[in-house]
């Protein structure tokens, strides 16, 4: 079941919220601890750290994007993005994504890219990044390495994807 979401960019009192998230989402805490790695390295863009919340003001969804390039050219890494048990299936992901989407167009970004699962990104306008020669500097099957032009009319770069170091490839 869908419904509207109230999204914004986090503030310092979701941080905490922002790790339970994470935590409640993955099996390991290393995206939990990814975030806060990036929170802390240059490839943090303030406005681009965006949550979903329920009625109660409590994080439902959440979404980062921060700064990488392909080549030398900048772009936007999206991930992680979190979704605890009780809220997944009902739009709050979606939610989160789209308005950190619409944020970093707003400031002038061009080129997103995700490694995810192919069936879900697609649907934010996602496509595989090898169309663009885009790819990683590791292995992944090519459906899930995607890549979002938010304006084709600009020049998009082609190469190898370089992730900033909290990523750890």
């Amino acid at each position: 079941m869908s419904r509207t979401w109230i999204t914004r960019p986090e503030n310092e009192r979701d941080i905490p919220a922002i790790r339970e998230v994470n935590l409640a989402a993955f099996p390991t805490p290393a995206e939990a601890d990814l975030v806060e790695a990036l929170r802390a390295d240059p490839a943090w863009i303030p406005g681009l750290s965006t949550v979903a919340v329920d009625d109660d003001g409590a994080v439902a969804g959440y979404a980062l994007l921060t700064r990488c390039h392909v080549g030398d050219a900048p772009a936007l890494a999206l991930g992680p993005c979190a979704v605890p048990p009780r809220y997944q299936r009902r739009g709050a992901g979606s939610a989160a994504i789209r308005a950190g989407l619409e944020a970093a167009r707003a400031m002038g970004e061009n080129l997103v890219l995700v490694l995810g699962h192919a069936a879900y990104y697609p649907r934010f306008g996602f496509t595989r990044a090898s169309s663009r020669g885009i790819r990683p500097s590791f292995e992944v099957p090519d459906e899930a390495m995607m890549a979002l032009v938010f304006d084709e009319t600009l020049p998009v770069p082609s190469g190898v994807i370089v992730y900033p170091p909290p990523f750890g490839v």
